[in-house]
């Protein structure tokens, strides 16, 4: 059984930082394509980063500079260090794996999600 548990969403001040983990199980983290999507009030499903098998790792224009994907192959985790956060990304966070490694940007290419954990960022 597959399972992902986010953490570390909570509400910060624009400007500031957070940083979200994904616990994996059932999977390797090493060997299998991961993401970070969200999803904001009212608003689609949007790609924020992913990282594939070899290391590659891609990053939405809108978070470029700003967010940092990287994982943990010896605790099986993957991190979102989201920095100079602002207002607008506010949204809840979802962690996904794919059965493949191939970096993908699109939420059909993955097969497994988290529940979410919630960012708020204040003005």
């Amino acid at each position: 059984q597959v399972q992902l548990v986010e953490s570390g969403g909570g509400l910060v001040q624009a400007g500031g930082s957070l940083r979200l983990s994904c616990a994996v199980s059932g999977r390797t983290v090493s060997r299998n394509a991961m993401a970070w999507f969200r999803q904001a009030p009212g608003k689609e499903r949007e790609f924020v980063s992913a990282i594939g098998r070899y290391g590659l790792s891609t990053t939405a224009d809108s978070v470029k500079g700003r967010f940092t994907i990287s994982r943990d192959n010896a605790k099986n985790t993957v991190s979102l260090q989201m920095n100079s956060l602002k207002p607008e990304d506010t949204a809840i966070y979802y962690c996904a794996a794919s059965d493949t490694g191939l970096l993908r940007t699109t939420g059909v290419s993955y097969d497994y999600w988290g529940q979410g954990t919630q960012v708020t960022v204040s003005s």
